[in-house]
């Protein structure tokens, strides 16, 4: 890797000024590209590092797109800086943490194709994450130039949110980077998400001059297969920098009531003007979203989405607030037994 600045890597003064005095003289900042079982690869002013964590810091709690802190002679990560932003999700089995996909995004760049693989709710979800994460998102819509009426798409794609960024391209095509040149500059930092075979490994190509294997989506499903296997910080034509995430099967929602009351903003503050606060949305008299349903002015199946939603983020929500007072009381007890044994 040829050299590069902190200003390049996306550094800023929200990182600098966490920084002490001490750690200026015998430290430097390393942006983390990629994250293995033991160790971490950063990008920094004086090469690319590989790195060793010190006590206490576990790869868990490290992401590609973080900003860490390295002793470069020792191969050490000695600190992870505070992340601007994280996109996370909820897991499977809502353990009292949340994955983390990417740290420190300016944008997402949320990804389906023109064809059966576009699906709304799926999309409305990534809109949701990225909303509450404040990650400004970008809908892009592969293989354009394989459907006949990729405008069709994208005008679905806008009814998604309020002056939502949609942007149809052929990943193959030699203008995408100048397409998506307004979030891919110098030192900005984007992800590329979506669903496994909608193209994201193309569409990575087209922006980073690189030539990573690709799977097509069967055209009788609009299924795939995703080919890329890890998150991975990569170095973008237009000087921006790019994380890959590998197709996520379930992308489960929690702790993001914002994001979605952002990402159905017709709904939500309608809301408000409801005439009971726990309205539901359905035959309450005084319901001001079923009035603008039946005037036209919000479509049905929006509702349905956001109520889903919202139901499935309060539930994942409260067992991760029951799974964290598990955690805490039995580190309570532990600490207890510990302190009592040492008497």
């Amino acid at each position: 890797m040829t050299e590069i600045t902190r200003d390049a890597l996306g550094w800023s003064p929200f990182y600098m000024s966490q920084l002490e005095l001490e750690e200026l003289e015998t430290l430097i900042p390393a942006r983390i590209a990629t994250v293995h079982r033991d160790r971490v690869m950063g990008f920094s002013e004086i090469g690319t590092l590989e790195l060793t964590l010190d006590p206490g810091i576990t790869t868990a709690a490290v992401g590609v797109g973080d900003w860490a802190l390295c002793a470069p002679d020792q191969h050490r990560l000695v600190r992870v800086l505070d992340r601007q932003t994280e996109l996370t999700r909820g897991t499977e089995y809502h353990t009292g943490e949340k994955q983390l996909i990417a740290a420190n995004l300016d944008t997402l760049f949320i990804t389906s194709s023109c064809n059966n693989d576009f699906n709304p709710a799926r999309l409305e979800r990534y809109l949701a994450l990225a909303h509450d994460a404040m990650i400004t998102p970008v809908i892009v819509l592969t293989k354009a130039d394989q459907c006949d009426d990729p405008d069709a798409y994208v005008d679905q794609a806008r009814l998604l949110g309020r002056d939502l960024e949609v942007i149809a391209v052929d990943a193959k095509n030699d203008d995408v980077p100048a397409l998506l040149a307004p979030w891919c500059g110098k030192g900005q930092t984007v992800a590329l998400a979506g669903s496994s075979g909608v193209g994201k490994t193309t569409l990575a190509n087209a922006l980073t001059g690189g030539n990573a294997a690709t799977q097509d989506i069967r055209e009788d499903d609009a299924r795939g297969r995703h080919t890329t296997t890890g998150r991975s910080l990569h170095a973008m034509r237009t000087g921006g920098w790019l994380i890959d995430t590998p197709g996520m099967r379930g992308l489960g929602v929690a702790e993001v009531a914002f994001g979605i009351d952002a990402t159905f903003p017709e709904i939500s503050e309608l809301a408000e003007t409801c005439k009971f606060r726990d309205c539901d949305h359905e035959t309450e008299p005084g319901c001001a979203v079923q009035a603008a349903i039946a005037l036209g002015e919000i479509d049905p199946e929006r509702l349905k989405r956001f109520k889903k939603l919202k139901r499935e983020n309060e539930q994942a929500t409260q067992t991760i607030a029951q799974a964290r007072d598990r955690s805490r009381k039995l580190g309570k007890m532990y600490r207890s037994a510990i302190k009592k044994k040492g008497r």
